[in-house]
């Protein structure tokens, strides 16, 4: 299999990269390295894709890119490059939301109704949801978002069905319930969490911690992706990945102090507008149509990620140690 990842220097694009090479697939990994977060950490998650076998990467700009000669001989694209993030999607930050998720998408997607593909796996997210009349929720649910961000995800989707529908493009959205893991991104919970934990800064606390989240842990996600490339399910599907089970924010925050062996440090402010309540999903879709279901513990991940932030500090201290 011929793979095209977009955004593949990001959290999960470049975990899907990684998985796809080690599975003998081909893959061209395209990135802009856009400056959400920090450009450096995108690269820090690039460097290792240009070493592996079968993995071609390039910088550009899917919104001016030539993306025929992108999709040229490619069998799966796997759209996983956008805007992330809430609260940055308000206000000013809107357009940028609309140009990488919306316009974009559109680009790719009328890019690819002139190729044959085998799938077009869409990243989408639990946000299109909102909060919801009752959970855990289903993707035949009324989805009301909550943020301007997944306003925009969610016409992102409605272009994967609009084109499904057209011109038979073989889409699949997976809305994505809270990923987290190694290399997350450093505006997301988790890492800050972690983070928090490691240096003693106290976390910025919104809310009381009574927000419930369905955490998902990136090495499921991956596989959840793969199987979508090749499941035999109906162009314009859409498909909830959660972690299939739930646990709020101060729970989190008190098992991160555990797998420490310190109480996190923590700072409380009042809720953020955007930030919905709770986030659960139903995976009954994802095992009928993928064959898929979440297989890592919140613990057994949460571990897995307070181990990379600690090498990742225990580098930078390296490296400022032997620079001074």
């Amino acid at each position: 299999m011929r793979a095209l990842v977009t955004g593949a220097a990001g959290f999960i694009g470049s975990h899907l990269t990684e998985r796809l090479c080690a599975d003998g697939h081909e893959v061209l990994a395209v990135d802009a390295f856009t400056d959400y977060y920090r450009p450096a950490d995108k690269r820090a998650n690039a460097a290792p894709l240009e070493r592996l076998d079968g993995c071609s990467l390039l910088e550009a700009d899917l919104r001016r890119a030539d993306l025929a000669s992108l999709l040229d001989g490619v069998d799966v694209v796997f759209h996983q490059s956008g805007q992330p993030g809430v609260r940055a999607s308000w206000d000013q930050g809107f357009g940028d939301y609309v140009e990488q998720n919306v316009l974009v998408t559109q680009r790719m997607l009328e890019a690819a109704r002139h190729h044959t593909l085998r799938r077009f796996v869409f990243a989408s997210s639990s946000s299109v949801y909102g909060n919801a009349a009752s959970y855990p929720v289903s993707e035949s649910d009324l989805p009301r978002p909550q943020s301007p961000y997944g306003v925009t995800k969610l016409a992102a989707e409605h272009l994967c069905g609009v084109y499904a529908r057209a011109w038979g493009v073989p889409t699949i959205s997976l809305r994505y319930f809270t990923v987290y893991g190694p290399r997350q991104r450093p505006d997301m919970a988790m890492h800050r969490l972690i983070e928090s934990a490691l240096t003693r800064e106290p976390f910025p606390m919104y809310g009381d911690g009574s927000q419930v989240r369905d955490f998902t842990y990136v090495g499921d996600v991956v596989e959840a992706n793969l199987l979508a490339a090749r499941a035999d399910a109906p162009p314009g599907s859409v498909v909830n990945i959660s972690g299939g089970s739930t646990i709020t924010l101060a729970e989190v925050i008190a098992l991160i102090g555990d797998l420490d062996g310190r109480p996190m440090p923590v700072d409380r402010h009042a809720a953020q507008p955007g930030d919905v309540e709770r986030t659960d999903g139903r995976i009954e879709a994802a095992a009928a149509l993928l064959g898929w279901s979440p297989r890592t513990p919140i613990r057994q991940g949460l571990a897995e990620q307070l181990a990379w932030h600690r090498s990742r500090l225990e580098a930078e201290r390296t490296t400022v140690a032997t620079n001074a």
